[in-house]
């Protein structure tokens, strides 16, 4: 029995049959032009949480707030690039991803003192061009 990868990303050469446990990383990259990518999400009806753990780490972070995750994107810069690599959302669907890691001064609600956060973006553009599909949003 054959089964059939199905790619939700734009970029979608040589995906693997199947992702297993570990991470398949794509030597070529980045994979999406970040202003690209920045320009898509000035409307954040453009962005869609696409992994169930996304979802839950945005819940947590940014209380639902996709407008968070938007200014997170708009704020990166080539240098944050980390690297790409194939991403499975839980139901058996692959995208190939560009991951970032951003570094902001933000201030605690509980403290109200000033702290570096830490903030790791994972996303890949969508089949057709129009969707930025957040694979991941962490600290």
């Amino acid at each position: 029995m054959v089964v059939k990868t199905t790619v939700l990303s734009e970029y979608c050469s040589n995906p693997p049959q199947a992702l297993g446990t570990g991470r398949i990383k794509i030597k070529r990259g980045p994979l999406y032009d970040l202003e690209r990518i920045q320009n898509l999400v000035n409307d954040e009806g453009q962005l869609f949480a696409w992994t169930e753990k996304c979802r839950r780490d945005i819940r947590k972070l940014f209380d639902d707030d996709l407008s968070r995750v938007a200014e997170l994107i708009q704020s990166l810069k080539p240098t944050d690039y980390i690297d790409s690599e194939w991403c499975e959302n839980g139901r058996g669907t692959l995208a190939a991803c560009d991951a970032y890691s951003i570094r902001r001064l933000e201030v605690m609600p509980t403290t109200g003192k000033s702290m570096p956060v830490e903030y790791f973006l994972k996303f890949a553009v969508g089949k057709t061009g129009k969707l930025v599909l957040t694979v991941s949003c962490h600290v």
